[in-house]
């Protein structure tokens, strides 16, 4: 009989891509997704375990609800917890930044505590973010000093911090992955992928922020759910590992290929704007660990992960088009 897995945070796109990808290799009894919200329309579920019994999908909010998250872990006893359940968007984190350490650090913290007192979970996989670091200028190690540069970032370090310590006193069997900037199709159109193919489909000018001089890694989100189940398999418990290509890119380097995808000069899909706020000018990772340890490293290149995001835009522009590109702070 094959494993137990909830996927938390999981009406996301990651989190759906996880679970399809859980689904499709790991021979499971059951995946199980959690998200706030109900599911959202195909273009963003992309109908991922529709018509599969070994598939669930549960609207729970992890902060207000963990008495009914807490009653859906001990029906099911997950052997496996993957986390990507998290406030996101750093850019956005400098107003209300009590509502990013509400759910990155308080309400993990009171989860983690509840699952500690459960005999059946075999490892819980909390999913990190490569933004700890701040911007350098080398490939950051895991024991790269952190110095977050945001809120959401502080909050995500004082999350990892927490798990840290109580599994080195408590035992309490974690992993973190730390992933350079994911993207995937389903992905919200706040996100810079998603946003510059339905901008360019549709005819609009992308901002570029600061003429796209930032540089960051991108991993689609089919390798990280790969690098999650290779460590929920073979690492050892208690490891911290990052999770992205070698090499950074610019934006503005992006969004040419995002533009040449498209059969567009950068001129044609961009407009230069200013800089936002607090904009780090690089994440770039060493993710040597996770390659020895359980033998990771990213597959799918960023020209064949740019050309399935615009297929993935054409096949849904009708729904697309009218949906909002703008990040809304929800609890």
């Amino acid at each position: 009989m094959g494993k137990k897995y909830v996927v938390l945070g999981g009406g996301g796109s990651f989190g759906i891509h996880t679970s399809k990808y859980l689904l499709d290799h790991a021979d499971p009894e059951l995946v199980i997704g959690v998200g706030r919200n109900p599911a959202r329309p195909e273009p963003f579920t992309l109908n991922v375990g529709k018509g599969d019994d070994r598939y669930q999908y549960h609207a729970i909010h992890i902060y207000y609800e963990l008495d009914r998250l807490m009653e859906l872990f001990d029906e099911i006893k997950p052997d496996v917890i993957v986390s990507y359940a998290a406030q996101g968007e750093g850019a956005v984190s400098w107003k209300k930044s009590w509502r990013f350490f509400e759910t990155n650090s308080l309400a993990l913290a009171k989860m983690c505590e509840e699952l500690m007192d459960r005999d059946y979970l075999e490892r819980y996989i909390h999913i990190g973010t490569s933004e700890l670091y701040g911007s350098v200028d080398f490939a950051a190690k895991e024991t790269t000093p952190i110095q977050p540069t945001s809120p959401y970032a502080a909050s995500k370090a004082a999350g990892d911090m927490y798990l840290m310590s109580v599994n080195r006193v408590l035992s309490f069997p974690m992993n973190i992955i730390r992933p350079s900037n994911a993207y995937c199709p389903g992905q919200l159109l706040h996100r810079v992928i998603p946003k510059a193919v339905i901008f360019g489909l549709t005819g609009q000018k992308l901002p570029l922020h600061g003429g796209g001089k930032a540089e960051k890694s991108y991993i689609h989100a089919r390798d990280l759910a790969r690098a999650i189940l290779l460590v929920s398999e073979k690492a050892p418990l208690g490891t911290v590992y990052n999770a992205g290509p070698p090499e950074p890119i610019s934006i503005r380097n992006l969004m040419v290929a995002v533009a040449e995808g498209l059969g567009m000069t950068l001129d044609e899909l961009c407009e230069v704007t200013e800089d936002r706020l607090g904009q780090d000018s690089r994440y770039w990772l060493d993710s040597s660990a996770i390659n020895n340890d359980v033998g990771w490293e990213p597959e799918i290149s960023l020209q064949e992960g740019v050309q399935e995001m615009i297929e993935w835009g054409k096949k849904y522009l009708d729904q697309l088009k009218d949906w909002p590109s703008d990040y809304v702070l929800r609890a």
